[in-house]
């Protein structure tokens, strides 16, 4: 036997569900799913939502938010380990997990001034002086006198 309210078969047209069938699909649905469940599509929800506000997928450069980045990589940091309690679930974080990732590392590259993708600009090594700069050369820090030097005075 078929449903009336969503067939047409028969020439019938398709009605609306009565608000007391739509009620007991809404049961029969909270029932079914679990807490876990919709955490986890909330999770999928923010890695999604992120990248878009990160720009990071074709077309939405106009959408970059990077609080609203920051934010989701907040949530996402959060809900994870709760998630991981779930042995089930947590063999399929992976994925979650990597996307995090490019997530931070796209955040980081933005708030940086940098493009995700672009090459990062690597730091002075410990031994070459900062460009402009010459060995010996006194940091703000030090020329102002407020930061004490061992051996040199209180």
């Amino acid at each position: 036997m078929t449903d009336s309210s969503t067939s047409t078969a028969g020439g019938g047209e398709a009605r609306e569900p009565s608000e007391e069938e739509m009620r007991a699909a809404l049961e029969a649905e909270m029932k079914r799913i679990s807490v876990d469940d919709v955490v986890l599509q909330t999770v999928v929800s923010l890695v999604n939502l992120a990248g878009r506000r990160a720009g990071l997928a074709a077309g939405t450069e106009d959408e970059r938010d990077l609080d609203q980045v920051r934010t989701a990589i907040d949530a996402l940091r959060a809900l994870l380990p709760l998630l991981e309690r779930n042995d089930e679930i947590a063999k399929g974080l992976g994925p979650v997990r990597d996307a995090l990732s490019q997530l931070q590392m796209a955040y980081a590259q933005l708030a940086g001034g940098e493009e995700p993708g672009e090459k990062p600009t690597e730091p002075a090594k410990p031994d070459e002086p900062a460009e402009g700069k010459k060995p010996g050369d006194k940091g703000p820090a030090q020329s102002s006198g407020r930061l004490w030097v061992p051996g040199r005075g209180a």
